[in-house]
């Protein structure tokens, strides 16, 4: 199953030459409360609409909570995001062949950085408010996954190596979101990161609502933490494999970070890291070298990093101070790794393709 409602309309815009305009148009519409811009085809305003409500079942106490999580843990969600979740990208196949063969698979940094913006703006103060930019990323999101189901197919590069007739099913969906939020939690329980009921749940509930938002229908959307490891242990983990793709494109991530210090350093950390996160096997189909500084030093520092870090976090002596300047960090590092990756051309817009992969 794809988006019933979604793909046939984004197809008749494609047909009929409807995106250049329809683009310009929404590099104007930035926030989730501001109006829809004037000028945009009736079916696709319509839709639009539709589209941007949240569900019924959001729950704005659980948003609230989750932005505290998002503030408390935002370096380890922007470690996790990056190089458990954006590294695993890579080594599920059918996404792997979906990016690479589609336009984005040609410009990497630009690809990532719209991918980042998600995760960047799901971790926001005012992800769903709207001041934030949530709902925007999501509802452009789902667009450009409509474009690629009716482009891609047509690529004869793609349904060469491909095992399906149309990318990015809602199963397809359902693997990319166990990436998300099921391997990131994963990761904070195997660190023994302590995180409160409340948090922990309000952190689901903000990827319950973002899948429901990129167009994932609700009865797949997992509705608890034990759900959602054991939908992961069925739909993901079975499907994780090397592709000719995937070790392309996880090179061209590694390689993102040249520009700091021509990959000195940063190759080789960024490789290290995800050995770290995703384990020897995994390390070893997207041909990871080993390292014998960064492997072990990661692999022995990390545990008592975050050990000291929430030792401190935990202290009963002026926290709040100690606190806020942690949140500071983070964000810095946030913003800086946006920054650096739209090479300073913000706001990064989300546009439709029209294309395929040029060869």
């Amino acid at each position: 199953m794809w988006d019933e409602e979604a793909d046939p309309l984004i197809a008749s815009l494609l047909d009929r030459g409807d995106v250049p305009k329809v683009n310009k148009l929404l590099r104007t519409w930035k926030k989730n409360g501001q109006p829809l811009p004037d000028g945009l085809p009736a079916d696709l305003r319509d839709f639009m609409e539709r589209a941007r409500r949240l569900p019924s079942w959001a729950d704005q106490g659980k948003l609230a909570t989750a932005v505290e999580f998002n503030e408390k843990r935002g370096l380890y969600l922007g470690v996790t995001y990056g190089f458990a979740s954006g590294m695993m990208s890579t080594a599920i196949p059918k996404e792997a062949r979906a990016v690479y063969y589609s336009k984005g698979g040609a410009d990497m940094k630009d690809r990532i950085t719209k991918t980042a913006k998600l995760g960047y703006d799901i971790g926001s103060r005012d992800a769903f408010q709207p001041g934030g930019e949530m709902i925007v990323t999501c509802v452009k999101t789902r667009i450009v996954h409509a474009a690629v189901r009716h482009l891609l197919p047509k690529s004869p590069y793609w349904s060469k190596v491909a095992d399906e007739e149309i990318p990015i099913s809602q199963r397809d969906m359902m693997v990319t979101w166990h990436s998300l939020p099921t391997t990131v939690m994963q990761n904070l329980v195997k660190w023994k990161v302590p995180i409160p009921a409340s948090e922990s749940e309000a952190f689901l509930h903000s990827w319950q609502v973002a899948g429901h938002m990129l167009g994932i229908r609700d009865e797949y959307i997992p509705k608890s933490w034990n759900e959602a490891n054991a939908q992961a242990e069925q739909v993901l983990t079975p499907v994780l494999a090397p592709t000719p793709e995937g070790v392309k494109l996880a090179d061209i991530l590694l390689n993102l970070g040249s520009l700091i210090d021509g990959g000195l350093l940063t190759k080789p950390i960024l490789g290290s890291l995800t050995r770290f996160l995703l384990g020897d096997t995994i390390a070893g189909w997207l041909r990871i070298p080993r390292d014998p500084l960064w492997d072990p030093l990661i692999q022995n520092a990390w545990g008592p990093f975050v050990a000291v870090r929430e030792g401190l976090l935990a202290l009963p002596d002026a926290p709040k101070e100690l606190q806020k300047a942690y949140w500071a960090f983070d964000e810095i590092l946030r913003q800086g790794a946006l920054l650096y990756l739209s090479e300073g051309k913000l706001p990064i817009s989300i546009e439709i393709p029209e294309t395929n992969r040029p060869h």
